[in-house]
Protein backbone atom coordinates (compact mmCIF):
# COMPACT_ATOMS: atom_id res chain seq x y z
CA UNK A 1 0.00 0.00 0.00
CA UNK A 2 1.56 3.20 -0.76
CA UNK A 3 0.86 6.38 1.50
CA UNK A 4 -1.74 7.87 -1.18
CA UNK A 5 -3.70 4.53 -0.94
CA UNK A 6 -3.30 4.67 3.01
CA UNK A 7 -4.97 8.10 2.61
CA UNK A 8 -8.24 6.90 0.87
CA UNK A 9 -8.14 4.15 3.28
CA UNK A 10 -8.37 6.35 5.85
CA UNK A 11 -10.90 8.43 4.93
CA UNK A 12 -12.93 5.45 3.77
CA UNK A 13 -12.52 4.60 7.62
CA UNK A 14 -13.43 7.55 8.71
CA UNK A 15 -17.13 7.16 7.13
CA UNK A 16 -16.17 10.09 4.76
CA UNK A 17 -17.87 8.92 1.11
CA UNK A 18 -17.58 12.10 -0.50
CA UNK A 19 -14.20 14.63 -1.26
CA UNK A 20 -14.74 18.07 -3.51
CA UNK A 21 -11.47 18.80 -5.09
CA UNK A 22 -9.15 19.79 -7.97
CA UNK A 23 -5.99 17.85 -9.19
CA UNK A 24 -2.79 18.57 -10.19
CA UNK A 25 0.83 17.64 -10.26
CA UNK A 26 1.83 17.33 -6.97
CA UNK A 27 -1.56 15.47 -5.81
CA UNK A 28 -1.57 13.43 -9.04
CA UNK A 29 -0.60 10.20 -7.27
CA UNK A 30 -3.38 10.59 -4.99
CA UNK A 31 -5.65 11.31 -7.81
CA UNK A 32 -4.47 8.34 -9.91
CA UNK A 33 -5.56 6.10 -7.13
CA UNK A 34 -8.78 7.75 -6.52
CA UNK A 35 -9.59 6.23 -9.66
CA UNK A 36 -10.03 3.03 -7.98
CA UNK A 37 -11.90 4.18 -5.18
CA UNK A 38 -15.04 5.44 -6.92
CA UNK A 39 -17.34 2.75 -5.27
CA UNK A 40 -16.18 4.02 -1.96
CA UNK A 41 -15.55 7.80 -2.13
CA UNK A 42 -17.57 10.20 -4.57
CA UNK A 43 -15.56 12.89 -5.95
CA UNK A 44 -16.96 15.65 -6.96
CA UNK A 45 -14.60 18.13 -9.14
CA UNK A 46 -15.27 21.27 -8.52
CA UNK A 47 -14.10 24.37 -10.67
CA UNK A 48 -11.86 26.07 -8.67
CA UNK A 49 -10.28 25.52 -5.40
CA UNK A 50 -12.17 28.02 -4.00
CA UNK A 51 -15.03 25.92 -4.56
CA UNK A 52 -14.26 22.85 -3.39
CA UNK A 53 -13.05 24.16 -0.21
CA UNK A 54 -16.98 25.82 0.38
CA UNK A 55 -18.19 23.19 -0.90
CA UNK A 56 -16.86 20.65 1.83
CA UNK A 57 -18.13 23.87 4.26
CA UNK A 58 -21.49 23.30 2.46
CA UNK A 59 -20.83 19.56 2.95
CA UNK A 60 -20.06 20.22 6.65
CA UNK A 61 -22.64 22.59 7.41
CA UNK A 62 -25.39 20.69 6.03
CA UNK A 63 -24.47 17.46 8.13
CA UNK A 64 -22.81 17.97 10.97
CA UNK A 65 -20.28 15.70 9.38
CA UNK A 66 -16.29 16.60 8.60
CA UNK A 67 -16.02 17.96 5.06
CA UNK A 68 -13.01 17.18 2.65
CA UNK A 69 -11.41 19.16 0.13
CA UNK A 70 -8.45 17.99 -1.75
CA UNK A 71 -5.70 20.68 -3.62
CA UNK A 72 -2.47 20.29 -5.39
CA UNK A 73 0.47 22.38 -3.95
CA UNK A 74 1.24 26.31 -4.25
CA UNK A 75 -1.47 27.96 -6.17
CA UNK A 76 -3.95 25.20 -5.50
CA UNK A 77 -3.12 25.06 -1.66
CA UNK A 78 -2.97 28.60 -1.30
CA UNK A 79 -6.82 28.84 -3.51
CA UNK A 80 -8.00 27.18 -0.61
CA UNK A 81 -6.70 29.67 2.08
CA UNK A 82 -10.06 31.89 2.11
CA UNK A 83 -11.96 29.28 3.06
CA UNK A 84 -10.14 28.14 5.18
CA UNK A 85 -10.08 31.04 7.28
CA UNK A 86 -14.06 31.26 6.61
CA UNK A 87 -14.64 27.56 8.18
CA UNK A 88 -12.21 29.04 10.97
CA UNK A 89 -14.34 31.86 12.23
CA UNK A 90 -17.61 29.89 11.62
CA UNK A 91 -16.41 26.68 13.20
CA UNK A 92 -17.40 24.41 10.44
CA UNK A 93 -15.04 21.42 10.55
CA UNK A 94 -13.13 20.36 7.35
CA UNK A 95 -10.34 18.11 6.85
CA UNK A 96 -8.23 19.89 3.34
CA UNK A 97 -5.50 17.89 2.05
CA UNK A 98 -3.28 19.39 0.18
CA UNK A 99 0.20 17.62 -1.83
CA UNK A 100 3.58 19.08 -1.60
CA UNK A 101 6.51 19.20 -3.49
CA UNK A 102 9.18 15.87 -2.68
CA UNK A 103 10.78 16.46 1.23
CA UNK A 104 14.60 17.04 -0.31
CA UNK A 105 13.16 20.30 -1.99
CA UNK A 106 11.32 21.76 0.92
CA UNK A 107 12.33 25.54 1.26
CA UNK A 108 14.10 25.51 -2.35
CA UNK A 109 11.34 27.71 -3.98
CA UNK A 110 10.88 24.46 -6.26
CA UNK A 111 7.26 24.83 -8.90
CA UNK A 112 4.50 25.51 -7.30
CA UNK A 113 6.00 24.92 -3.74
CA UNK A 114 4.55 27.63 -1.08
CA UNK A 115 5.26 27.06 2.40
CA UNK A 116 1.37 25.94 2.93
CA UNK A 117 1.35 25.37 6.54
CA UNK A 118 3.19 28.54 7.67
CA UNK A 119 0.68 30.39 5.46
CA UNK A 120 -2.38 28.76 7.28
CA UNK A 121 -1.26 28.34 10.57
CA UNK A 122 -3.05 31.48 12.22
CA UNK A 123 -6.57 30.19 10.73
CA UNK A 124 -6.88 26.42 11.27
CA UNK A 125 -7.28 24.73 14.56
CA UNK A 126 -4.47 22.73 13.64
CA UNK A 127 -2.26 21.62 10.38
CA UNK A 128 0.73 19.38 9.54
CA UNK A 129 3.04 18.34 6.96
CA UNK A 130 3.75 14.68 6.47
CA UNK A 131 6.88 13.53 4.88
CA UNK A 132 6.74 10.01 5.49
CA UNK A 133 4.06 7.61 4.44
CA UNK A 134 4.28 6.02 7.92
CA UNK A 135 2.98 8.73 9.39
CA UNK A 136 -0.09 8.96 7.53
CA UNK A 137 -2.74 6.96 9.52
CA UNK A 138 -2.44 8.61 12.27
CA UNK A 139 -2.34 12.08 11.52
CA UNK A 140 -4.97 11.84 9.84
CA UNK A 141 -7.32 10.30 12.59
CA UNK A 142 -5.70 13.42 14.60
CA UNK A 143 -6.96 15.34 11.91
CA UNK A 144 -10.70 14.00 11.68
CA UNK A 145 -10.93 14.16 15.62
CA UNK A 146 -9.60 17.61 16.52
CA UNK A 147 -11.94 19.05 13.38
CA UNK A 148 -14.82 17.54 14.57
CA UNK A 149 -14.42 17.84 18.64
CA UNK A 150 -15.09 20.69 20.86
CA UNK A 151 -15.53 23.58 18.98
CA UNK A 152 -15.24 22.43 15.02
CA UNK A 153 -12.68 24.07 12.79
CA UNK A 154 -10.72 23.76 9.95
CA UNK A 155 -7.55 21.45 9.89
CA UNK A 156 -4.95 21.03 7.00
CA UNK A 157 -2.70 18.41 6.18
CA UNK A 158 0.14 18.95 4.08
CA UNK A 159 1.70 16.13 2.30
CA UNK A 160 4.76 15.90 0.41
CA UNK A 161 4.66 13.38 -3.02
CA UNK A 162 7.45 11.28 -2.34
CA UNK A 163 4.99 9.87 1.20
CA UNK A 164 2.56 9.61 -1.44
CA UNK A 165 4.18 7.09 -3.24
CA UNK A 166 6.21 5.24 -0.98
CA UNK A 167 5.01 2.19 0.54
CA UNK A 168 3.64 1.16 3.89
CA UNK A 169 4.66 -1.76 5.04
CA UNK A 170 2.07 -2.53 7.62
CA UNK A 171 -1.21 -0.35 7.31
CA UNK A 172 -3.28 0.02 10.17
CA UNK A 173 -5.72 2.40 11.25
CA UNK A 174 -7.10 3.25 14.79
CA UNK A 175 -9.26 6.18 15.19
CA UNK A 176 -8.31 9.08 17.27
CA UNK A 177 -10.30 9.56 20.37
CA UNK A 178 -7.47 11.60 22.48
CA UNK A 179 -5.32 14.02 21.77
CA UNK A 180 -2.51 14.56 24.66
CA UNK A 181 -2.92 18.39 26.08
CA UNK A 182 -6.44 19.12 24.58
CA UNK A 183 -9.53 18.68 26.19
CA UNK A 184 -12.33 19.78 23.68
CA UNK A 185 -15.69 19.73 26.11
CA UNK A 186 -14.60 21.28 29.15
CA UNK A 187 -16.43 19.57 32.49
CA UNK A 188 -19.38 21.55 33.83
CA UNK A 189 -18.90 23.78 37.23
CA UNK A 190 -22.07 23.30 39.13
CA UNK A 191 -20.93 26.45 40.83
CA UNK A 192 -21.06 28.58 37.87
CA UNK A 193 -24.36 26.57 37.11
CA UNK A 194 -25.80 27.74 40.00
CA UNK A 195 -24.56 31.28 40.04
CA UNK A 196 -25.94 31.55 36.58
CA UNK A 197 -29.41 29.69 37.78
CA UNK A 198 -29.18 32.77 40.48
CA UNK A 199 -28.83 35.87 38.18
CA UNK A 200 -31.97 34.05 35.93
CA UNK A 201 -34.05 33.77 38.99
CA UNK A 202 -33.48 37.10 40.22
CA UNK A 203 -33.67 38.62 36.96
CA UNK A 204 -37.12 40.46 35.77
CA UNK A 205 -36.40 41.43 32.24
CA UNK A 206 -33.91 38.66 30.90
CA UNK A 207 -32.97 37.78 26.90
CA UNK A 208 -31.64 34.82 25.48
CA UNK A 209 -29.01 35.43 22.70
CA UNK A 210 -28.52 32.01 20.78
CA UNK A 211 -25.59 31.77 18.80
CA UNK A 212 -24.38 29.44 16.29
CA UNK A 213 -22.76 27.10 19.05
CA UNK A 214 -26.27 25.83 19.58
CA UNK A 215 -26.41 24.18 16.71
CA UNK A 216 -23.09 23.01 16.14
CA UNK A 217 -23.88 20.99 20.00
CA UNK A 218 -27.53 20.30 19.41
CA UNK A 219 -28.98 21.95 21.88
CA UNK A 220 -32.00 23.55 20.31
CA UNK A 221 -34.37 21.40 22.81
CA UNK A 222 -32.50 22.81 25.31
CA UNK A 223 -32.71 26.66 24.52
CA UNK A 224 -36.24 26.16 23.98
CA UNK A 225 -36.90 24.16 27.42
CA UNK A 226 -34.94 27.05 29.59
CA UNK A 227 -36.73 29.59 27.13
CA UNK A 228 -40.03 28.16 27.84
CA UNK A 229 -39.30 27.43 31.90
CA UNK A 230 -38.20 30.61 32.84
CA UNK A 231 -40.33 32.93 30.28
CA UNK A 232 -37.58 34.28 28.61
CA UNK A 233 -37.27 35.84 24.96
CA UNK A 234 -35.12 34.11 22.38
CA UNK A 235 -33.28 36.42 20.02
CA UNK A 236 -30.63 34.94 17.76
CA UNK A 237 -27.77 35.57 15.29
CA UNK A 238 -27.55 35.12 11.75
CA UNK A 239 -26.03 31.55 12.29
CA UNK A 240 -28.62 30.50 14.47
CA UNK A 241 -32.08 31.11 13.15
CA UNK A 242 -33.02 27.90 12.49
CA UNK A 243 -32.61 26.75 15.54
CA UNK A 244 -36.22 27.73 16.63
CA UNK A 245 -39.19 28.59 14.98
CA UNK A 246 -39.78 31.88 13.97
CA UNK A 247 -43.29 32.22 15.00
CA UNK A 248 -42.51 30.38 18.39
CA UNK A 249 -44.34 32.63 20.74
CA UNK A 250 -40.53 33.45 22.75
CA UNK A 251 -38.90 34.18 19.25
CA UNK A 252 -37.91 38.47 19.49
CA UNK A 253 -35.88 38.18 16.24
CA UNK A 254 -32.69 38.82 14.45
CA UNK A 255 -30.39 40.35 16.33
CA UNK A 256 -27.16 42.94 14.52
CA UNK A 257 -26.72 45.61 12.61
CA UNK A 258 -29.41 44.39 10.03
CA UNK A 259 -31.72 42.80 12.71
CA UNK A 260 -35.22 43.13 13.89
CA UNK A 261 -35.79 46.46 15.59
CA UNK A 262 -37.37 45.70 18.90
CA UNK A 263 -34.34 42.91 20.18
CA UNK A 264 -31.66 45.54 18.97
CA UNK A 265 -33.93 48.46 21.68
CA UNK A 266 -34.23 46.25 23.86
CA UNK A 267 -31.13 44.88 24.49
CA UNK A 268 -30.70 47.84 26.05
CA UNK A 269 -33.25 47.33 28.80
CA UNK A 270 -32.62 44.20 29.67
CA UNK A 271 -31.11 43.15 32.96
CA UNK A 272 -30.06 39.62 32.17
CA UNK A 273 -28.18 38.48 28.91
CA UNK A 274 -27.56 34.81 28.47
CA UNK A 275 -25.20 34.77 25.60
CA UNK A 276 -25.11 31.15 24.32
CA UNK A 277 -23.00 30.23 21.91
CA UNK A 278 -21.63 33.31 20.32
CA UNK A 279 -18.97 35.85 20.70
CA UNK A 280 -20.34 39.25 21.02
CA UNK A 281 -19.10 39.70 18.03
CA UNK A 282 -19.14 43.55 16.79
CA UNK A 283 -21.85 43.10 14.15
CA UNK A 284 -24.35 42.14 17.38
CA UNK A 285 -22.63 44.75 19.87
CA UNK A 286 -22.65 47.31 17.73
CA UNK A 287 -20.54 50.05 19.84
CA UNK A 288 -19.17 48.61 23.03
CA UNK A 289 -19.16 51.51 24.87
CA UNK A 290 -22.93 52.11 24.53
CA UNK A 291 -23.79 48.09 24.87
CA UNK A 292 -26.23 47.22 27.76
CA UNK A 293 -24.08 48.35 30.43
CA UNK A 294 -27.15 47.77 32.50
CA UNK A 295 -27.25 43.95 32.42
CA UNK A 296 -25.20 40.96 34.09
CA UNK A 297 -24.17 39.04 31.47
CA UNK A 298 -24.11 35.50 31.02
CA UNK A 299 -21.46 34.10 28.59
CA UNK A 300 -22.12 30.55 28.08
CA UNK A 301 -18.84 29.08 25.65
CA UNK A 302 -17.32 26.40 24.79
CA UNK A 303 -14.35 28.11 23.76
CA UNK A 304 -12.77 29.47 26.37
CA UNK A 305 -10.24 31.56 24.82
CA UNK A 306 -13.56 33.73 23.74
CA UNK A 307 -14.65 34.31 26.99
CA UNK A 308 -13.69 38.01 27.87
CA UNK A 309 -11.87 38.57 24.39
CA UNK A 310 -14.51 41.42 23.19
CA UNK A 311 -16.49 42.16 26.30
CA UNK A 312 -15.79 40.95 30.24
CA UNK A 313 -19.16 38.87 31.08
CA UNK A 314 -20.57 39.21 34.21
CA UNK A 315 -20.05 35.21 34.73
CA UNK A 316 -18.52 32.79 32.95
CA UNK A 317 -19.43 29.40 32.23
CA UNK A 318 -16.75 27.58 30.38
CA UNK A 319 -19.20 24.62 28.37
CA UNK A 320 -20.80 23.08 26.04
CA UNK A 321 -23.82 24.81 24.91
CA UNK A 322 -26.34 21.71 25.37
CA UNK A 323 -24.72 20.25 28.88
CA UNK A 324 -25.41 23.84 30.76
CA UNK A 325 -28.61 24.50 28.78
CA UNK A 326 -29.61 21.26 30.30
CA UNK A 327 -28.17 22.19 33.57
CA UNK A 328 -29.79 25.58 33.50
CA UNK A 329 -33.21 24.36 32.46
CA UNK A 330 -33.68 21.47 35.04
CA UNK A 331 -32.54 24.24 37.75
CA UNK A 332 -33.91 27.35 36.72
CA UNK A 333 -37.94 27.96 38.56
CA UNK A 334 -40.73 28.58 36.53
CA UNK A 335 -41.26 32.21 36.20
CA UNK A 336 -43.36 34.57 34.33
CA UNK A 337 -42.22 37.28 31.85
CA UNK A 338 -45.21 37.89 29.86
CA UNK A 339 -45.11 41.57 30.06
CA UNK A 340 -41.47 41.82 29.02
CA UNK A 341 -41.81 39.99 26.32
CA UNK A 342 -44.87 41.97 25.15
CA UNK A 343 -43.11 44.69 25.57
CA UNK A 344 -41.38 43.64 22.01
CA UNK A 345 -44.48 43.84 20.71
CA UNK A 346 -44.86 47.72 19.95
CA UNK A 347 -41.40 47.64 18.52
CA UNK A 348 -42.15 45.15 16.35
CA UNK A 349 -45.45 47.00 15.03
CA UNK A 350 -42.74 50.26 14.07
CA UNK A 351 -40.61 48.39 12.39
CA UNK A 352 -43.36 46.41 10.34
CA UNK A 353 -44.97 49.88 9.40
CA UNK A 354 -42.27 51.76 8.52
CA UNK A 355 -40.36 48.88 6.91
CA UNK A 356 -40.96 45.36 6.69
CA UNK A 357 -44.83 45.76 5.22
CA UNK A 358 -43.00 47.41 1.99
CA UNK A 359 -40.48 44.97 1.73
CA UNK A 360 -42.16 42.47 1.26
CA UNK A 361 -45.65 43.47 -0.38
CA UNK A 362 -45.15 47.05 -2.22
CA UNK A 363 -47.81 47.87 -3.62
CA UNK A 364 -45.45 50.33 -6.79
CA UNK A 365 -41.94 49.71 -8.62
CA UNK A 366 -39.04 47.69 -9.00
CA UNK A 367 -39.08 44.93 -7.22
CA UNK A 368 -37.73 44.20 -4.03
CA UNK A 369 -34.88 42.09 -1.88
CA UNK A 370 -37.71 41.02 0.75
CA UNK A 371 -40.56 40.29 -1.34
CA UNK A 372 -38.19 37.77 -3.49
CA UNK A 373 -36.91 36.20 -0.51
CA UNK A 374 -40.73 36.03 1.54
CA UNK A 375 -42.43 34.63 -1.31
CA UNK A 376 -40.25 31.86 -1.40
CA UNK A 377 -40.36 31.34 2.25
CA UNK A 378 -43.79 30.57 1.94
CA UNK A 379 -44.01 28.12 -0.89
CA UNK A 380 -40.80 26.53 0.84
CA UNK A 381 -42.84 26.44 4.12
CA UNK A 382 -39.61 27.75 6.25
CA UNK A 383 -38.46 24.49 5.71
CA UNK A 384 -35.45 24.27 3.10
CA UNK A 385 -31.61 24.59 3.34
CA UNK A 386 -30.86 28.06 3.27
CA UNK A 387 -27.36 29.10 1.51
CA UNK A 388 -26.98 32.75 1.10
CA UNK A 389 -23.76 35.05 -0.24
CA UNK A 390 -22.42 38.28 1.34
CA UNK A 391 -24.14 41.25 1.05
CA UNK A 392 -27.89 42.59 0.65
CA UNK A 393 -28.55 39.17 -0.56
CA UNK A 394 -27.52 37.79 2.84
CA UNK A 395 -29.09 40.21 4.82
CA UNK A 396 -32.44 40.31 3.28
CA UNK A 397 -32.48 36.40 3.46
CA UNK A 398 -32.11 36.41 7.01
CA UNK A 399 -34.85 38.78 7.58
CA UNK A 400 -37.59 37.80 5.49
CA UNK A 401 -36.93 34.04 5.41
CA UNK A 402 -39.13 32.56 8.05
CA UNK A 403 -37.06 29.75 9.58
CA UNK A 404 -38.40 26.55 11.44
CA UNK A 405 -36.42 23.35 13.30
CA UNK A 406 -35.34 21.22 10.67
CA UNK A 407 -34.43 24.04 7.78
CA UNK A 408 -31.09 25.13 8.40
CA UNK A 409 -29.32 28.50 7.37
CA UNK A 410 -25.68 28.53 5.90
CA UNK A 411 -24.26 31.60 5.29
CA UNK A 412 -20.09 33.30 5.90
CA UNK A 413 -20.92 35.12 9.48
CA UNK A 414 -17.47 35.87 10.79
CA UNK A 415 -15.29 36.32 7.83
CA UNK A 416 -18.06 38.02 4.98
CA UNK A 417 -16.54 35.87 2.23
CA UNK A 418 -18.44 36.97 -1.30
CA UNK A 419 -18.44 33.89 -3.52
CA UNK A 420 -19.44 31.49 -0.70
CA UNK A 421 -22.82 30.85 -1.58
CA UNK A 422 -22.94 29.14 -4.77
CA UNK A 423 -20.05 25.87 -4.03
CA UNK A 424 -21.53 26.40 -0.53
CA UNK A 425 -25.21 25.62 -1.80
CA UNK A 426 -23.47 22.59 -4.26
CA UNK A 427 -21.96 20.79 -0.83
CA UNK A 428 -25.18 21.12 0.79
CA UNK A 429 -26.96 19.89 -1.99
CA UNK A 430 -24.80 16.81 -2.50
CA UNK A 431 -24.75 16.42 1.37
CA UNK A 432 -28.99 16.65 1.43
CA UNK A 433 -30.16 15.60 -1.87
CA UNK A 434 -33.75 14.87 -0.65
CA UNK A 435 -33.99 18.68 0.95
CA UNK A 436 -34.87 21.64 -1.13
CA UNK A 437 -31.58 23.48 -0.80
CA UNK A 438 -31.34 27.57 -2.41
CA UNK A 439 -29.01 29.62 -2.50
CA UNK A 440 -29.65 33.34 -2.29
CA UNK A 441 -27.07 35.00 -4.18
CA UNK A 442 -26.36 38.95 -5.74
CA UNK A 443 -24.85 39.53 -8.64
CA UNK A 444 -20.99 40.39 -7.82
CA UNK A 445 -20.89 37.27 -5.54
CA UNK A 446 -22.64 35.04 -8.22
CA UNK A 447 -20.04 35.96 -10.66
CA UNK A 448 -16.86 35.14 -8.54
CA UNK A 449 -17.73 31.71 -7.91
CA UNK A 450 -20.28 31.23 -11.30
CA UNK A 451 -17.99 28.67 -12.44
CA UNK A 452 -19.41 25.84 -10.17
CA UNK A 453 -22.65 26.04 -12.48
CA UNK A 454 -20.41 23.71 -14.32
CA UNK A 455 -19.92 21.76 -11.11
CA UNK A 456 -23.79 21.50 -10.75
CA UNK A 457 -24.76 20.80 -14.52
CA UNK A 458 -21.56 17.63 -14.64
CA UNK A 459 -22.73 16.24 -11.44
CA UNK A 460 -26.61 16.77 -11.84
CA UNK A 461 -26.57 18.97 -8.38
CA UNK A 462 -30.07 20.59 -8.20
CA UNK A 463 -29.60 23.60 -6.39
CA UNK A 464 -31.75 26.50 -6.50
CA UNK A 465 -29.67 29.49 -6.89
CA UNK A 466 -31.69 32.89 -6.50
CA UNK A 467 -30.15 35.68 -7.64
CA UNK A 468 -31.01 39.03 -6.87
CA UNK A 469 -29.61 41.69 -8.99
CA UNK A 470 -29.76 45.28 -8.47
CA UNK A 471 -26.38 45.77 -10.70
CA UNK A 472 -24.36 46.91 -8.18
CA UNK A 473 -22.46 45.79 -5.44
CA UNK A 474 -25.23 46.56 -2.93
CA UNK A 475 -23.79 46.77 0.26
CA UNK A 476 -21.07 49.02 -0.16
CA UNK A 477 -23.28 51.03 -2.54
CA UNK A 478 -25.59 51.39 0.40
CA UNK A 479 -22.82 52.50 2.63
CA UNK A 480 -21.63 54.68 -0.13
CA UNK A 481 -25.24 56.55 -0.37
CA UNK A 482 -25.35 56.84 3.83
CA UNK A 483 -22.00 57.93 4.56
CA UNK A 484 -19.79 58.99 1.43
CA UNK A 485 -22.78 61.90 0.03
CA UNK A 486 -23.59 59.40 -2.78
CA UNK A 487 -20.24 58.59 -4.34
CA UNK A 488 -20.53 55.52 -6.29
CA UNK A 489 -17.20 54.89 -6.40
CA UNK A 490 -16.70 51.69 -9.08
CA UNK A 491 -19.68 49.66 -7.38
CA UNK A 492 -21.44 49.28 -10.62
CA UNK A 493 -20.96 45.44 -11.95
CA UNK A 494 -23.12 45.47 -14.82
CA UNK A 495 -22.94 41.96 -15.74
CA UNK A 496 -23.54 39.06 -18.40
CA UNK A 497 -26.76 37.66 -19.43
CA UNK A 498 -26.73 35.58 -16.64
CA UNK A 499 -29.80 33.10 -17.88
CA UNK A 500 -27.28 33.16 -21.24
CA UNK A 501 -24.46 32.23 -19.20
CA UNK A 502 -26.46 29.15 -17.43
CA UNK A 503 -27.71 27.60 -20.40
CA UNK A 504 -23.81 27.37 -21.49
CA UNK A 505 -23.41 24.93 -18.64
CA UNK A 506 -26.47 23.16 -19.57
CA UNK A 507 -28.40 25.08 -16.32
CA UNK A 508 -31.95 25.81 -17.29
CA UNK A 509 -33.01 29.75 -15.45
CA UNK A 510 -35.07 32.12 -16.44
CA UNK A 511 -35.04 36.07 -15.88
CA UNK A 512 -38.21 38.38 -14.00
CA UNK A 513 -38.64 41.74 -14.49
CA UNK A 514 -42.19 41.98 -13.98
CA UNK A 515 -43.60 41.42 -10.17
CA UNK A 516 -46.50 39.67 -12.24
CA UNK A 517 -44.47 37.37 -13.22
CA UNK A 518 -42.33 36.32 -10.04
CA UNK A 519 -44.64 33.77 -8.36
CA UNK A 520 -45.09 31.26 -11.65
CA UNK A 521 -40.94 31.74 -11.91
CA UNK A 522 -40.59 30.91 -8.43
CA UNK A 523 -43.15 27.34 -8.81
CA UNK A 524 -41.07 26.74 -11.78
CA UNK A 525 -37.83 27.14 -10.40
CA UNK A 526 -39.27 24.55 -7.59
CA UNK A 527 -40.96 22.06 -9.81
CA UNK A 528 -38.36 19.81 -10.08
CA UNK A 529 -34.88 18.98 -8.71
CA UNK A 530 -32.90 20.18 -11.53
CA UNK A 531 -30.46 22.63 -11.33
CA UNK A 532 -31.76 26.01 -12.34
CA UNK A 533 -30.85 29.79 -11.85
CA UNK A 534 -33.39 32.50 -11.48
CA UNK A 535 -32.76 36.09 -11.98
CA UNK A 536 -34.92 38.50 -10.40
CA UNK A 537 -34.13 42.23 -11.42
CA UNK A 538 -34.45 43.89 -8.25
CA UNK A 539 -34.62 47.63 -7.43
CA UNK A 540 -31.15 49.33 -7.75
CA UNK A 541 -31.14 51.35 -4.64
CA UNK A 542 -32.92 49.29 -2.02
CA UNK A 543 -31.06 49.54 0.63
CA UNK A 544 -31.44 47.08 3.53
CA UNK A 545 -33.16 48.65 6.64
CA UNK A 546 -33.20 48.81 9.99
CA UNK A 547 -29.19 49.52 10.49
CA UNK A 548 -27.32 49.71 13.47
CA UNK A 549 -24.97 52.93 11.99
CA UNK A 550 -21.02 52.55 12.61
CA UNK A 551 -20.06 54.31 15.83
CA UNK A 552 -23.70 53.50 16.96
CA UNK A 553 -25.25 51.49 20.16
CA UNK A 554 -27.82 49.02 19.02
CA UNK A 555 -30.35 51.29 20.71
CA UNK A 556 -29.17 54.03 18.06
CA UNK A 557 -30.94 52.22 15.29
CA UNK A 558 -32.06 53.68 12.28
CA UNK A 559 -35.33 52.69 10.40
CA UNK A 560 -34.99 55.04 7.83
Amino acid sequence: MTGADAILQCLTNEGIDTVFGYPGGTIMPLYDKLYSYTDKLRHILTRHEQGAVHAAQGYARATGKVGVCMATSGPGATNLVTGIADAMIDSTPIVAITAQVVARSLGTDEFQEVDIIGVTMPITKWNYQITSADEIPEIIAKAFYLARTGRPGPVLIDITKDALVTEIANFTYKPCEYVRGYYPYPKLNQTEIDEAIKLIDNAKQPIIFAGHGVELSQAQDELIALSEKANIPIASTIMSLNTINYDHPNFVGMLGMHGNYAPNIKTNEADVIIGVGLRFDSRVTGNLAKFAKQAKIIHIEIDRAEIGKILQPTLAVNCDAKTALKALANGVKSANHQAWIDSFKPLDKIENDEVIENAIHPKSGDIKMGEVVNLISEKTKGTAIVVTDVGQNQMATCRYYKFRQGSKILTSGGLGTMGYGIPAGVGAKVARPEKQVITFVGDGGFQMTAQELGTMAANNIGLKIVLLNNTYLGNVRQWQERFFGHRYSFVDIAGPDYITIAKGWQVDGQRVVDRKDLSAAIDAMLADDRPYVLEVAIEPEEGILPMVEPGDGVSDMKLK
